[in-house]
């Protein structure tokens, strides 16, 4: 018997009779103490003067920090920042990208720090508060919230991670899309169809490079201060200072952690833990992590919650699902959802109802791949 992580309690999976491979991460130490990690990367910026020579008494700076879809130390940035430039203005920026306004009491916010600041809490489906900045090479028309063109700097916080189309996550993404129009996102996610737009890939994916050529046109001075985790979830490393060249040497680390490799097989099982399993919309990240290993006329079956449900249901079937995830798995794979919805409401979307994974499998001979931690793996096929 196996405990697999699934939303607010593991599920358990048993399958006597079968071969099971789990595909996880090798272990690493326990992760050193977060605060003298950040210290560390601020005292040695990668790429840039340091921050508090970047902004000097009374100037404008927002920082970014990530909506609550993403595990983050917010406080901690958030008070690492503001000991280093005490005497700004300040704002504090929600990054919901397409999500909707954030619940902000949720987010561990330090009072204190938000009485004192003006907090923007991003809508990127609402225009007033958007500015156009420019279109880059790809057609991605670049509009952002008007807080980070009024700032004399911005300062992008987030967790480098496996990304399953733009490479890894956090970096320039806490801008744009972070703080983008919803409209102009979905226009960059269309590349997750390419070839090239994978977890792990920064060279190459054009939906990282279009990411990084929107951000380019941002006349603002930029400065990053992100957290590198590893697959326990647990942050082991800090980079700050300059947007790419900070991002590049966390992504260099993150990858030798994440990488893993897994056979070929029928069956798959993938799961995670929230908040990547809280919603339809976020478990799709499971699935195309591990769409590569399952052949022809196999089933690969998501085991997630959805304790919030399935999300925008139109966005999820086709802009996630219908170009993100489908077009990885080879022909006649089967999806099927494990998860606390009813065979109503997955009857609704791209995947096939199960209630547990022995009826997903009924019928399915061969081996099981199962993946614990699917979103928190750079995967490669070994057959």
């Amino acid at each position: 018997m196996a405990l697999l992580p699934y939303g607010r309690v593991p599920y358990p999976l048993g399958l006597p009779g079968r071969s099971i491979s789990v595909i996880e991460a090798v272990a690493r130490p326990a992760a050193p103490p977060l605060d003298g990690l950040i210290a560390a990367a601020l005292a040695a910026p990668l790429g840039s003067a340091p921050l508090e020579t970047l902004a000097p008494p009374g100037a404008r700076v927002t920082v970014i920090v990530s909506d609550g879809t993403r595990v983050e130390p917010r406080a901690a940035f958030l008070s690492a920042v503001r000991a280093r430039l005490p005497a700004v203005r300040w704002t504090i920026a929600i990054a919901t990208g397409t999500h909707g306004p954030a619940a902000i009491d949720e987010l561990g916010l330090p009072a204190e720090l938000v009485a004192e600041a003006t907090v923007v809490n991003h809508d990127g489906h609402r225009s007033e508060h958007l500015v156009q900045v420019g279109v880059t090479s790809r057609g991605t028309p670049v509009r952002l919230h008007r807080c980070v063109l009024d700032a004399d700097l911005v300062i992008a916080t987030g967790c480098i991670r496996p990304h399953y189309f733009a490479g890894f996550g956090a970096g320039v993404k806490a801008i744009f899309p972070g703080l983008g129009e919803a409209t102009a996102i979905r226009i960059n996610h269309a590349l997750k169809t390419e070839p090239g737009a994978r977890a792990g890939v920064l060279d190459g994916n054009p939906c990282r490079e279009d990411l990084a050529e929107a951000v380019g046109l941002v006349p603002t001075p930029t400065f990053l201060l992100n957290g590198v985790c590893a697959p326990d979830g647990a942050i082991h490393a800090v980079v700050a200072g300059g947007v790419d060249t900070a991002f590049r040497a966390g992504a260099a680390l993150a990858r030798t952690w994440f990488s893993a490799t897994a056979p070929r097989a029928p069956i798959v099982v993938a799961s995670d833990a929230l908040p990547v399993t809280a919603t339809l919309y976020q478990a799709a990240k499971i699935a195309a992590a591990t769409a590569d290993l399952v052949e022809p006329g196999g089933v690969l079956v998501l085991v997630a919650e959805c304790p919030e449900g399935i999300g925008p249901l139109d966005v999820v079937n086709e802009a996630v699902f219908g170009i993100g995830v489908l077009p990885r798995l080879a022909s006649g794979v089967t999806l099927k959802l494990v998860s606390s919805l009813s065979r109503e409401e997955v009857a609704t979307t791209r995947l096939e109802y199960a209630a547990s994974v022995a009826d997903a499998i009924r019928g399915i001979s061969g081996p099981v791949v199962v993946v614990p931690r699917a979103s928190q793996l750079i995967i490669e096929a070994s057959s």
